[in-house]
Protein backbone atom coordinates (compact mmCIF):
# COMPACT_ATOMS: atom_id res chain seq x y z
CA UNK A 1 0.00 0.00 0.00
CA UNK A 2 2.94 2.10 0.40
CA UNK A 3 4.40 1.99 -2.91
CA UNK A 4 0.24 3.11 -3.89
CA UNK A 5 0.31 6.04 -2.01
CA UNK A 6 3.68 7.25 -2.92
CA UNK A 7 2.77 6.60 -6.94
CA UNK A 8 -1.07 8.18 -6.42
CA UNK A 9 -0.74 11.05 -3.75
CA UNK A 10 -2.07 13.32 -4.54
CA UNK A 11 -3.65 12.25 -7.37
CA UNK A 12 -4.18 13.49 -10.58
CA UNK A 13 -7.90 14.80 -10.95
CA UNK A 14 -7.99 12.28 -14.26
CA UNK A 15 -7.28 9.40 -11.38
CA UNK A 16 -9.73 11.36 -9.33
CA UNK A 17 -12.29 11.31 -11.20
CA UNK A 18 -11.93 7.62 -12.72
CA UNK A 19 -11.76 6.07 -9.67
CA UNK A 20 -14.78 8.10 -8.11
CA UNK A 21 -17.16 7.01 -11.55
CA UNK A 22 -16.07 3.75 -10.29
CA UNK A 23 -18.84 3.27 -7.67
CA UNK A 24 -20.39 0.96 -9.95
CA UNK A 25 -18.64 -1.09 -13.29
CA UNK A 26 -18.37 1.35 -16.04
CA UNK A 27 -16.98 0.91 -19.27
CA UNK A 28 -14.19 3.95 -20.69
CA UNK A 29 -16.93 5.87 -23.07
CA UNK A 30 -19.32 5.45 -19.39
CA UNK A 31 -16.54 6.94 -17.25
CA UNK A 32 -15.77 9.86 -19.68
CA UNK A 33 -19.60 10.34 -20.17
CA UNK A 34 -19.90 10.44 -16.21
CA UNK A 35 -16.87 12.64 -15.46
CA UNK A 36 -18.29 14.96 -17.99
CA UNK A 37 -21.95 15.33 -16.39
CA UNK A 38 -20.34 15.07 -13.00
CA UNK A 39 -18.11 18.80 -13.61
CA UNK A 40 -20.82 19.96 -16.27
CA UNK A 41 -18.47 19.18 -19.05
CA UNK A 42 -15.04 21.01 -17.25
CA UNK A 43 -13.59 17.84 -17.72
CA UNK A 44 -13.53 16.10 -21.08
CA UNK A 45 -11.55 12.78 -20.80
CA UNK A 46 -10.36 11.75 -24.56
CA UNK A 47 -9.46 8.16 -25.08
CA UNK A 48 -6.06 7.84 -24.76
CA UNK A 49 -5.98 9.94 -21.17
CA UNK A 50 -8.62 7.21 -20.26
CA UNK A 51 -7.31 4.31 -21.51
CA UNK A 52 -3.65 4.66 -20.83
CA UNK A 53 -4.91 5.41 -16.87
CA UNK A 54 -7.02 2.55 -16.76
CA UNK A 55 -3.96 0.31 -18.05
CA UNK A 56 -1.86 2.01 -14.87
CA UNK A 57 -4.61 1.56 -12.25
CA UNK A 58 -5.33 -2.33 -13.59
CA UNK A 59 -1.47 -3.03 -13.42
CA UNK A 60 -1.18 -1.44 -9.89
CA UNK A 61 -4.56 -3.06 -8.34
CA UNK A 62 -6.72 -0.06 -8.23
CA UNK A 63 -8.98 -1.26 -10.55
CA UNK A 64 -10.31 -4.55 -12.35
CA UNK A 65 -12.12 -5.89 -15.31
CA UNK A 66 -15.64 -6.42 -14.22
CA UNK A 67 -17.06 -7.98 -17.16
CA UNK A 68 -15.43 -7.76 -20.76
CA UNK A 69 -18.00 -9.32 -23.11
CA UNK A 70 -19.41 -7.15 -26.08
CA UNK A 71 -16.69 -5.62 -27.25
CA UNK A 72 -16.78 -3.78 -24.34
CA UNK A 73 -14.41 -3.90 -21.01
CA UNK A 74 -16.30 -3.07 -18.07
CA UNK A 75 -13.82 -1.98 -14.76
CA UNK A 76 -14.69 -1.87 -11.06
CA UNK A 77 -12.59 0.09 -8.08
CA UNK A 78 -10.89 -2.21 -5.91
CA UNK A 79 -10.42 -2.63 -2.27
CA UNK A 80 -7.03 -1.13 -3.12
CA UNK A 81 -8.44 1.47 -5.41
CA UNK A 82 -11.31 2.79 -2.81
CA UNK A 83 -8.32 3.05 -0.25
CA UNK A 84 -6.56 4.92 -1.56
CA UNK A 85 -9.58 6.95 -2.68
CA UNK A 86 -10.66 7.65 0.68
CA UNK A 87 -7.23 8.93 1.67
CA UNK A 88 -7.22 11.50 -1.07
CA UNK A 89 -10.58 12.56 -0.04
CA UNK A 90 -9.17 13.21 3.20
CA UNK A 91 -5.99 14.93 1.72
CA UNK A 92 -8.92 17.20 0.59
CA UNK A 93 -10.68 17.84 2.96
CA UNK A 94 -7.60 18.75 5.30
CA UNK A 95 -6.86 21.29 2.00
CA UNK A 96 -10.26 22.97 2.51
CA UNK A 97 -10.45 22.82 5.89
CA UNK A 98 -6.88 24.54 5.76
CA UNK A 99 -7.96 27.09 3.20
CA UNK A 100 -11.29 27.89 5.66
CA UNK A 101 -8.93 28.71 8.10
CA UNK A 102 -6.44 30.78 6.29
CA UNK A 103 -9.51 33.06 4.71
CA UNK A 104 -11.40 33.25 8.00
CA UNK A 105 -13.90 31.02 7.08
CA UNK A 106 -15.09 31.67 3.94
Amino acid sequence: MDKLIKSYLPMTETALYILLSLGEPRHGYGISKYVAELTNDRIKLGSGTIYGTLTKMQKDGLIAVYDNTDKRTVYERTEDGAQILDREIERIKNVYENIRTVRGGA
